[in-house]
């Protein structure tokens, strides 16, 4: 490995996934860094799944030093049941490929990102590092997590091969500015939005949501998730995952009647049990890395939420104004 100290300067990094939901926000925070160069692969132009795409995005881009991953095909407990084997499919073979090729260019450090359903679905809370194998992700969503999760043993064969300094992040449930409110494939706070505010603007008396609201989840703003990534890609360069998350836990229902209260919905919230309410609880132990890179979330909850509810406001203004 290289041994060096460290300089955003010297850095030529490509970040897959950069003009997603979460990929924009880390793209703006390495920007903020000053790097030679941020590179960011388009899907049009090379479909991550394929081997010779993959290759010549290498080729095309020999100085690269590091790559960031945070390409993915994602979605809520709806989409995750509905494309399982496309969503364990598109995720394998992305990490696999991406993780690969990096090796071979010689591309310095892999910034591997995976996510919190990989953890096992009756995880002790708070959920530590050291619990991801003990048990079987949550049905809804154990593909998509599991797939995410064969990243993570790539990076530590290829560590313990190689030497090569590939690190593995595990973000908890992110929220904020730029999220997807599509039904078809929104997670449950844009979800959540969207149905209130629409109810409201059509005066309807309640909104059905999924489950029965005891589940719980914790959140993290965006921004505070890409201020961590940029944190790790800079200072970490261990085998073991690291957690990145909020600590900061809250029940479907409260989360409900949170948004209902910030968004002015006043109807009814009624559940859905019919469909099903996914992992029972999601919290974090987030010391790995406050200890390994000073990571803490910044961002309290209702501010975000605001944030979040501001931006989708005016991006539906704005689209309105263009059709």
């Amino acid at each position: 490995m290289n041994n060096h100290p460290f300089q955003w300067r010297t850095q030529h990094v490509m970040v897959t996934g950069g003009s997603g939901f979460l990929g924009q926000h880390v793209v703006n925070h390495l920007r903020e860094m000053k790097p030679a160069e941020v590179i960011i692969p388009r899907s049009r132009d090379y479909d991550l799944r394929e081997q010779a795409a993959v290759e010549r995005l290498f080729q095309q881009y020999p100085q690269t030093t590091m790559v960031i991953h945070l390409a993915a095909t994602a979605g809520g407990i709806g989409a995750n049941r509905e494309h399982p084997g496309v969503f364990f499919y598109d995720n394998i073979m992305m990490g696999t490929l991406l993780l690969e090729y990096a090796r071979r260019a010689g591309v310095a450090k892999f910034v591997g990102v995976g996510t919190v359903c990989s953890y096992p679905k009756y995880t002790p809370v708070p959920f530590k590092e050291s619990d991801l194998w003990d048990g079987y992700p949550e049905e809804t969503n154990a593909p998509y997590g599991l797939a995410k999760k064969m990243l993570l043993v790539q990076s530590q064969a290829y560590r313990q091969e190689y030497d090569y300094n590939a690190i593995h992040l595990l973000p908890v449930n992110l929220y904020g500015p730029g999220d997807k409110f599509d039904p078809k494939t929104a997670h449950v706070i844009p979800d959540m939005i969207r149905k209130m505010l629409d109810a409201k603007d059509q005066d309807l008396p309640a909104v059905t949501l999924f489950g029965d609201g005891t589940p719980t989840r914790e959140f993290l703003y965006v921004k505070d998730a890409a201020r961590g990534i940029v944190l790790a890609a800079e200072h970490y360069n261990d085998a073991e995952p690291v957690n990145i998350g909020s600590s900061f836990e809250i029940s479907i229902k409260e989360l409900a009647e949170t948004i209902a209260h910030l968004v002015g919905f006043r109807g009814a919230l009624r559940w859905d049990t019919s469909k099903p309410n996914g992992q029972p609880r999601r919290k974090l132990d987030v010391s790995r890395a406050e200890g390994a890179f000073g990571f803490r979330s910044e961002t309290q909850f209702e501010d975000g939420l605001r944030e979040t509810i501001d931006w989708y406001l005016a991006e539906s203004q704005r689209l309105l104004s263009i059709t």
